[in-house]
């Protein structure tokens, strides 16, 4: 099986001009946040900020909006409006979108998930309750214009009706081409398969990540490189190797035990350094 490697993703990452503007790297949006999850849209916002977007904004429900936007500096946090029609015309001008974060499990929730998968004609990454939002309507994936990143952890997998009785490679390869997505299958040795067969295995990280909110860091990297230009798929081998990496850096430092996601983050620009 094809590691990603070091060389792999220094030479798959966007370049960055050098008389670019805040406007050149990528307008992106993320959608989640409710009560009791206000840590998971302020993770992926400020996630993508390091990992190179240009502008993050950062769509929550107004009762959790003051509390999410004090934890995000580097992205711009506004409340989501009642009216549809108005957070799609706010989306309408993104390059990627990430739906799910924190956003809780309720019919309202779930409503509004599947018809952002329907209208939007952006790349969408979809991770936590988003993809429970469309784990009971997985055809909507294959329905889509534009390409879909799913980042489930194995739980999540199986919700989608993955089957993991061939092994983690296989059934990510399966699902992939089935349902024509992207699909990054976090665990150890988190694999990433692509609807045309492609297929990279990761073997950085370690038990350390295995906390709430590591996944909201992974889920707003791979939405920041896809808003700066980069393929789906390639966007996510990246990505799953640099929040990876950034988690092995937090380990060696402040222990397995002791590192939480918000370290990862703070981790990005040392990673960065070193491919630099």
């Amino acid at each position: 099986m094809k590691e990603i490697t070091r060389e792999m993703v220094r030479g798959l990452l966007p370049p960055r001009d050098p008389g670019g503007h805040k406007g050149t790297f990528g307008r992106v949006y993320i959608y989640g946040g409710s009560e009791g999850y206000t840590g998971a849209p302020a993770y992926a916002g400020e996630a993508a900020v390091r990992t190179g977007s240009g502008l993050v904004f950062v769509g929550v429900p107004e009762d959790v909006y003051p509390i999410v936007a004090a934890r995000c500096l580097g992205a711009m946090v506004h409340p989501v409006p009642e009216d549809y029609a108005e957070q799609i015309a706010r989306i309408a001008a993104c390059d990627a979108v990430l739906i799910g974060p924190g956003l809780g499990r309720c019919w309202w929730a779930e409503e509004r998930v599947l018809a952002l998968l329907r209208d939007l004609e952006c790349p969408v990454v979809l991770d936590a309750d988003g993809i429970n939002a469309a784990a009971a309507h997985i055809d909507v994936l294959t329905g889509r214009r534009a390409p879909t990143v799913l980042t489930p952890h194995e739980a999540e997998f199986r919700r989608l009706g993955g089957d993991l009785s061939p092994g983690r490679e296989e059934a990510a390869a399966a699902f992939a081409r089935k349902h024509g997505c992207v699909l990054a299958l976090k665990g150890p040795r988190t694999v990433v398969a692509g609807p045309d067969g492609r297929l990279l295995v990761n073997a950085t990280g370690n038990c350390g990540m295995a906390k709430g909110g590591s996944g909201d860091v992974l889920a707003g990297m791979v939405l920041s490189l896809i808003g700066q230009g980069a393929e789906p798929f390639e966007a996510a081998a990246c990505a799953v190797w640099l929040h990876g990496r950034a988690g092995d850096l937090c380990a060696r430092e402040l222990t397995e035990y002791a590192m939480t996601p918000w370290d990862m983050v703070e981790r990005l620009p040392a990673v960065f350094r070193e491919l630099m």
